[in-house]
């Protein structure tokens, strides 16, 4: 009885063409109120009225970020992801697509809805260009001191690939994503990423590089790296790149994600060697001048993770440093954990 009013009340969500038009769309992208209010040429209070209808169903979630409100698809036509609809919402979102590759009418209409994302994207893309032009000084100093990325992405690929014995990464967490650079090249090796950060204007960042990505592939989350919102053992595969130095009590971060990790999963991360650079605690609000092998290991094995391997790429001034480890199982005979990590 319940699956029969959950359809019914699905169908009567969906008894409206502006409502179906915002299902197709969200197939596509995440996007905010303002910006269907936009694409459907439609007031925005008439649009929150639709989605509404849409989320009260079960059709459609919203996300606060800051002041703005961003809505997906709770339904989907694949069920791999974690989360994943119930059999009910992947029929029917197949049913939608079924709809609009058979009616020629409804085709054309959300054929032209989308065609409207571009400039959606092209202002987000304006945005972000605007914020990293700001604040490029800052950023150029930093990078100044130490190795660039390219060969920090490589290694990170490679000690993840050696911690998973080739494994793929199943479902990442990306720890204080920032611009959502890591969750983009990561995301072709997992089966679905989220990308958490506490700066609303961040997600924005990160949602416009990662809205190329197939809708549901990936979640951006509002969040504190101290107080997780997710379940415990969700995530296969954690990473925190150049986040932990903002961290005051490092240990507790640690303990948060060795709670999300599923017994065997992995966590990397990356940050800097243990220096003396202070002017980096104001400029750049680094709570923490890096961290030696010794201290990340105590970290790491305090948390509940057994230490893997490490990696050093100096650069300039400051040493970029790698460090990967297992989950181990809390259910487990407890056994001394690792105090060494495996040089790569």
């Amino acid at each position: 009885m319940a699956l029969l009013m959950n359809l019914l009340e699905s169908l009567r969500a969906l008894a409206d063409p502006t409502r179906l038009r915002i299902m197709r769309l969200l197939a596509s992208m995440e996007l905010a109120v303002g910006e269907l209010a936009q694409v459907l040429g439609q007031s925005q209070p008439r649009v929150s009225r639709h989605v509404k209808i849409l989320c009260d169903a079960g059709l459609a979630e919203r996300r606060r970020e800051g002041g703005w409100v961003f809505l997906r698809a709770a339904i989907a036509e694949e069920t791999a992801r974690r989360g994943a609809p119930s059999a009910l919402g992947t029929a029917l979102a197949r049913v939608l697509a079924a709809a609009e590759a058979e009616d020629a009418d409804f085709a054309r209409e959300v054929r032209e809805d989308r065609q409207h994302l571009d400039a959606i994207r092209a202002t987000r893309e304006a945005s972000a260009a605007e914020y990293f032009a700001r604040h490029a000084a800052d950023w150029d100093q930093l990078r100044s001191l130490h190795i660039a990325d390219g060969p920090v992405e490589a290694a990170l690929i490679g000690l993840l690939d050696a911690a998973g014995a080739g494994q793929p990464l199943g479902h990442l967490l990306d720890v204080g994503t920032g611009t959502g650079r890591m969750a983009q090249l990561l995301a072709p090796r997992a089966s679905h990423v989220t990308a958490l950060d506490k700066s609303p204007e961040m997600l924005r960042l990160a949602r416009t590089r990662l809205q190329g990505l197939p809708a549901g592939q990936v979640d951006l989350v509002q969040g504190d790296f101290l107080s997780l919102p997710f379940a415990d053992g969700g995530f296969d595969t954690v990473l925190f790149h150049q986040v932990l130095h903002y961290a005051l009590a490092p240990e507790a971060v640690l303990a948060e994600a060795a709670r999300v990790t599923a017994p065997g999963g992995r966590i990397a991360v990356v940050d800097f060697a243990a220096h003396d650079r202070e002017e980096l605690r104001l400029a750049h609000a680094h709570a923490r001048l890096g961290f030696s092998d010794a201290q990340m290991a105590k970290l790491l094995g305090d948390a509940g993770f057994t230490p893997l391997a490490e990696q050093a790429l100096a650069g300039h001034e400051l040493i970029v440093k790698l460090w990967t480890a297992r989950r181990r199982d809390p259910a487990a005979a407890a056994a001394p954990p690792s105090s060494a990590f495996t040089k790569s």
